[in-house]
């Protein structure tokens, strides 16, 4: 008899006190032997000890945001925020860093003017950095003559490594 193959969530299953897994009828496996005699799979022992396991916390996970470039203009701060929060207000020559739990996260950061965004996934005990810039372009200081300000261009980029 063959059968194609299927996957299927079983939702029916059933655990007793003592740690046993029993299988739903419909789809408990059946092999036909003499006579009217049925084989069945042998109950799955989990162990009762598995079921209340206390987990500890994961770790956490750590972001560090630094503004030191020998690149960066000096001038308006960039803002950051973590999943939507804004936690930081950074000048030049400043440093941010934040535990957060472990899993994905949006960072992104701006200057009033340019955005970045990085979507993140942190492992347990992770330390992630990142530099921000605030830098001058080709024109910057042409338009700061002309028009008395000038653009500030957001680099927003995450460094290598695990630290």
């Amino acid at each position: 008899m063959n059968r194609p193959s299927t996957r299927a969530i079983i939702l029916d299953v059933k655990f007793s006190p003592d740690g046993t897994l029993a299988w739903p009828e419909l789809l408990r496996p059946r092999v036909e032997l003499r006579g009217e005699a049925i084989a069945e799979p042998p109950a799955i022992d989990l162990g009762a000890d598995i079921l209340n396991v206390d987990r500890r916390p994961a770790e956490p996970a750590r972001i560090t945001i630094c503004r030191h470039s020998p690149r960066d203009a000096g001038y308006r701060e960039i803002f950051v925020s973590i999943d939507g929060e804004q936690v930081a207000m950074l000048e030049y020559g400043e440093t941010y860093t934040a535990e957060i739990k472990p899993g994905p996260h949006r960072l992104r950061a701006h200057n009033t003017l340019f955005w970045k965004t990085h979507q993140v996934v942190l492992r347990p005990g992770e330390h992630t950095k990142f530099t921000a810039i605030n830098r001058t372009g080709t024109i910057s200081f042409g338009l700061l003559f002309m028009l008395g300000a000038f653009p500030l261009y957001l680099t927003f980029e995450r460094e290598s490594g695990l630290y």
